[in-house]
């Protein structure tokens, strides 16, 4: 079972709306306000484009929250998270991807997203630093790091067809 990926969609002057289809098929999403608040908002079962419940959390409320869901911070693609708001991630390169044996410069991840890859795991090895002549090959695990909506941003690019 592949893992759940949250959908980041920016909301201009709010913040950025996370959404989640659960395995169980209900949509769930959170706001991430720029004041550091979050709402949480679940969708109807019967129409997963009304919203049933919304509860608003300050941001206390939310660390709160977040330390009870995930006490250890990690996730299977979570590498490291920081209080500046960076996080770094593993991201694959799937072996049908459009990126696969182009060059990492091609994507202009950097660019558009402001995520840096600073290094490739191939096989059993590490290539850091990568520059922007390196070939991508399927299998590659990208290790990226940037704010959540970039590195959510470059894990959208890679996984563009």
């Amino acid at each position: 079972m592949s893992a759940p990926r949250l959908r980041a969609t920016p909301l201009p002057g709010i913040g950025v709306q996370y959404d989640l289809v659960t395995r169980e098929q209900r949509h769930l999403s959170v706001v991430a306000h720029r004041d550091g608040g979050r709402t949480v908002n679940l969708y109807r079962a019967d129409d997963p484009d009304s919203c049933a419940q919304s509860l608003r959390l300050t941001a206390p409320e939310a660390a709160s929250l977040i330390d009870a869901l995930s006490p250890s911070h990690h996730s299977s693609s979570l590498l490291s998270t920081t209080p500046l708001g960076l996080v770094a991630e593993r991201i694959e390169v799937a072996g049908g991807s459009r990126w696969n044996g182009r060059v990492l410069g091609e994507t202009r991840m950097r660019t558009e997203t402001g995520a840096s890859v600073v290094a490739v795991l191939r096989r059993a090895e590490a290539i850091p630093s990568p520059t922007p002549d390196f070939r991508l090959a399927g299998g590659d695990v990208i290790i990226v790091i940037g704010t959540r909506e970039g590195v959510d941003a470059a894990a959208s690019i890679l996984g563009r067809e």
